[in-house]
């Protein structure tokens, strides 16, 4: 008996079915090591795309968000490299300011020498910069890790130095008193990035300011006098800032209502008279009305201080809540700032009796020395003694908090140094409209940044830059101790301060003496120690790493192609990037900015440890491996927020097996394939191998657009649908018959192995932005001579296209597919009926119109290949009788019938010629050609 077994073309690889990625990726890091360096040199010449890293913050191990952020980056940076660009990666990390030296203080304690203070943060970035570093490798990401840039580098921190040079010499730079987020635990100044909302709960208190200029008030509202004793009232959240109030503000456009309500009058905004009247327990009736622009300058007496509130008006009065009239203590609100400078009001006049750690100085009558959250119930009693009081209430408001330290912030009016937006730098030109002009210049994506970002900018105040910190970038200013002006050659002086930096890092400038650059000129001048806003550190990278330790961009300048980070860095990164670019180049240090959203589990909530839905990317490493994280990531729309749970990890997992499976199939049956002795050209290959090359080409071109527009859920949706539908469901089903049974060097055979050979060269790139790992792996066992990575290569450039002419074209076989799958469908119900086992015991009788019965008649008999039958007939579809089964296809009928004939041990086919053929009595009549004579021609499938 022969052994009809050994004489097909069974597949055979030693790409394991089982990924083991937890196991496997780590061994292809190692294997590559190197490859990044690699990259580099054979892209020397290409034309380049820089995709500059916004770094993440040195303290702590990197999560999900990380991840997503560090995997979208590495799919952008690989899509271009095989677009044949030269696409370099730099990481980067953030590496001074608060977060770290809080946590050497709670370490070390809050008392340390500023020095030794310094030497412990640098030491704990850089050890937190390794863990981070090590995550990121293991997640596949490709970069310059060997060489990365850390803000704390000294060429970095001398840059960063030069980058404030070249804006103070351009007239942006300047030191004022404004009020800024402040921090009591920080002892400093905040950025907008660092603040975060809580709810709080708040005394809301509703005060009466007694009348100074009371002719004037009955003016106003068109009496000759008042009749009894009149006030204003005000309503706060914030009883502290009472004693800071300097002036009182209503809408000029708003109509005010003088209210007797028996013992005293009372001024409030009309609209608001019955709400307010029924919160204070009281009865009243409007006597006179006016605007609020008749109110303009009227003087009241504070409460409890001998001094007096003129009436400032102001657009930003609204009548959501209170009374319509805001109180004003400029040392503690920006519109209350703005407001008093405007009406001429000079910084030594502006009342600031906060200290830096909240509280009171000593000198405050009644509260002085008092915490100021402490002091809200004794401001509150001393209202109420004086007669000022008209309501108390406890309120749950939201509240802008620390989002280090989670405690409430204040708005403190301190001497800082300031960006300014709209400083005239000459011929109309500001920072603000710079920075607008340069947004419109921009590529967003999502587009909706645009417009968040340009609302930003034209709203946002004069950047404050300066913090009172140890850790961080200084400001290496002197300034003359009587007047208070910087040095006449401080550009030149920050040049020298850079130098030194440059060699001993942040301490040259602290351990400098202000003679060592100064001379004899140093007694009439003070050195600063203010540092720099950790916003101006990545800020500047633009400048102090495109432009100094890393040296990258295109002919013109080093301009990012792309800045890429999650969503609030339209207020943090972005932000502080643009205005640093416009105010050194007059444009925005990049051409698009990409942002993603930020990652939630399955039910929409924020990853939190309490709620137990925290997925840490080195867990699934070690459980999953990194290219299902990344496939994960691939597959997510990112413009929103980005939806991650164990369940949908595994769907991702699921997907992953099948992508996985069609690449060891194409491998398996290219056992023997030798491309260099085996690969046919074209014009030799069956129709059915030349539209599924043709097809992979328009696939193709449909991926590395959508790789080009970062749409990589496209590119996730259309690999996984050709390797489930086109391959998996239609074409690979389809030649597993030709692959096994025809002879093994037969053009039947090798036109199906050119095809899955040319497929599975563009397939392995297709998935490499996304499976870095897989695809690395799947690179090794590809057959004929190949370089050692999928990285070194661009986009496959085999395949080739149907001629505009083919007999059997694109549509002719989109026809076919849409048949088979009606006819798949028939033949499902038919096994579930127990009509027949398996497919290849149908006959079927095709019933079609005339259109699609001289279509499929041009298959021949290769039709029972197609639909893998063991017989197919077409007939008319008149023909088609009681028992023809309509179809979901139009024009379509079909009959199935079990076959009575006997079954070919060798293909499985049932054929009424087997048992007829001498000495093969087993097998069919094809068969035996295949096994013992010339061969079986194919033409089409």
């Amino acid at each position: 008996m022969t052994d009809y077994k050994a004489t097909l073309n069974l597949p055979a690889t030693d790409f394991p079915m089982k990924a083991g990625l937890p196991t496997r990726e780590p061994e292809t890091l190692k294997r590559l090591d190197g490859l990044y360096q690699r990259i580099r040199q054979i892209s020397q010449g290409r034309p380049p795309f820089i995709l500059h890293d916004g770094p993440p913050y040195a303290n702590g191990s990197i999560h999900i968000g990380h991840a997503v952020n560090k995997i979208i980056k590495d799919m952008i940076v690989r899509s271009k490299t095989l677009s044949g660009f030269d696409a370099p990666y730099v990481p980067g990390w953030d590496c001074h300011g608060l977060p770290i030296e809080h946590k050497i203080e709670v370490t070390h304690g809050k008392h340390l020498e500023p020095g030794k203070t310094r030497e412990l943060s640098r030491a704990y970035a850089a050890e937190q910069v390794e863990g981070q570093k090590a995550d990121f490798i293991r997640l596949g990401v490709l970069g310059d890790w060997d060489n990365p840039y850390l803000t704390m580098n000294y060429a970095n921190e001398a840059g960063e130095i030069r980058a404030l040079g070249k804006m103070v010499e351009q007239g942006f730079v300047f030191k004022g008193l404004k009020p800024v987020n402040w921090c009591f635990d920080c002892g400093s100044a905040l950025a907008e990035a660092e603040v975060e909302y809580q709810d709080k709960k708040s005394d809301a208190i509703d005060v009466a300011f007694a009348i100074e200029d009371a002719d004037k008030l009955a003016a106003a509202f068109g009496l000759e006098t008042l009749a009894r004793p009149a006030a204003i009232v005000i309503w706060t959240t914030t009883p502290w800032t009472i004693p800071a109030n300097q002036a009182l503000n209503v809408h000029p456009e708003f109509s005010y209502a003088l209210v007797d309500t028996g013992e005293r009058l009372l001024v409030l905004a009309e609209e608001l008279v019955e709400a307010c009247l029924q919160r204070y327990g009281l009865e009243g009736q409007i006597i006179a009305r006016c605007a609020g622009a008749a109110l303009e300058l009227i003087r009241f007496r504070h409460p409890f201080y001998a001094r007096l509130s003129p009436v400032y008006l102001a657009d930003y009065v609204e009548l959501g809540a209170g009374t319509g009239v805001v109180h004003s203590a400029p040392a503690y609100g920006e519109d209350d700032f703005r407001s008093c400078k405007a009406h001429g009001m000079s910084n030594d006049e502006i009342l600031n009796p906060v200290q830096s750690n909240g509280v009171y100085a000593s000198d405050l009558p009644f509260f002085g020395g008092q915490f100021i959250w402490k002091a809200n119930p004794a401001i509150v009693e001393k209202l109420r003694e004086v007669g000022a009081l008209l309501k108390h209430e406890s309120i749950q408001h939201s509240y802008m908090h620390c989002w280090r330290h989670k405690t409430p912030l204040i708005y403190r009016a301190t001497a800082q140094w300031f960006v300014g937006m709209d400083v005239d730098v000459g011929h109309g030109d500001s920072l603000r409209q710079r920075a607008l002009k340069a947004i419109e210049q921009t590529e967003f994506v999502p587009a909706w940044g645009q417009q968040r970002l340009h609302n930003m900018i034209a709203g946002r105040p004069d950047w404050c830059i300066s913090r009172q910190r140890n850790w961080g970038v200084p400001i290496p200013f002197f300034l003359h101790r009587e007047t208070g002006e910087l040095h006449p050659r401080t550009v030149e002086l920050v040049e020298q301060v850079a130098q030194r930096v440059e060699q001993g890092g942040i301490d040259a400038w602290f351990n400098l003496e202000a003679s060592e650059l100064l001379g004899a000129e140093a007694a009439h001048y003070e050195k600063i120690s203010d540092t720099l806003d950790v916003w101006f550190d990545s800020g500047t990278t633009h400048w102090h790493v495109m432009r100094g330790s890393h040296p990258m961009g295109h002919a013109e300048g080093p301009r990012a192609d792309l800045y890429l980070e999650g969503s609030d860095q339209h207020r943090g990164w972005f932000h502080s990037s643009l205005l640093t670019g416009s105010a050194i180049d007059g444009h925005a240090p990049y051409r698009g900015l990409l942002t993603h959203g930020f990652v939630v589990d399955e039910n929409g909530r924020k990853m939190s440890k309490s709620l137990g839905n925290v997925i840490a990317p080195q867990e699934v490493n070690d459980s999953l491996g990194a290219d299902i994280l990344r496939l994960w990531v691939s597959a997510t729309d990112y413009s929103g927020e980005m939806a991650v749970s164990k369940q949908i990890l595994q769907r991702s997992a699921d997907a992953y097996r099948r992508i996985r499976n069609t690449a060891r199939f194409l491998l398996s049956n290219l056992n023997g394939f030798d491309p260099v002795r085996d690969l046919l050209p074209a014009e030799q290959m069956l129709d059915l191998d030349r539209w599924a090359v043709d097809y992979s080409l328009q696939l193709q071109q449909e991926i590395i657009e959508a790789y080009d527009s970062y749409k990589f859920w496209n590119v996730y949706q259309k690999v996984h649908n050709f390797c489930v539908q086109e391959l998996g469901g239609f074409y690979l089903d389809i030649i597993k018959d030709r692959q096994y049974t025809t002879q093994a060097d037969s053009v039947a055979r090798r036109s199906c192995q050119s095809a899955m050979y040319h497929i599975a060269e563009a397939l392995v790139r297709w998935i490499a932005p996304i499976l870095a790992f897989t695809a690395e792996e799947i690179w090794q066992y590809l057959p004929g001579e190949r370089n050692e990575s999928v990285m070194l290569n661009t986009w496959y450039d085999g395949l080739q296209a149907l001629p505009a002419d083919a007999a059997l074209g694109r549509d002719f076989w989109q026809r076919v597919i849409e048949v088979k799958t009606a006819v798949n469908k028939e033949l499902e119900n038919q096994r579930n009926a127990k009509v027949i086992g398996g497919n290849l015991q149908a006959e079927v009788t095709l019933y079609a119109d005339a259109a699609l019965a001289a279509d499929l008649a041009r298959l021949g008999d290769e039709l029972r290949f197609v639909l893998i039958t063991s017989y197919a007939t077409v007939a008319p579809l008149e023909q088609a009788g009681s028992d023809a089964v309509a179809t979901e296809l139009a024009g379509l009928k079909l009959r199935v019938l079990k076959s009575e004939h006997g079954k070919c041990v060798r293909c499985w086919h049932f054929r009424e010629d087997v048992g007829s053929h001498a000495g093969h009595e087993e097998v069919c009549g094809r068969c035996v050609d295949n096994v013992a004579g010339s061969g079986e021609v194919r033409r089409h499938a």
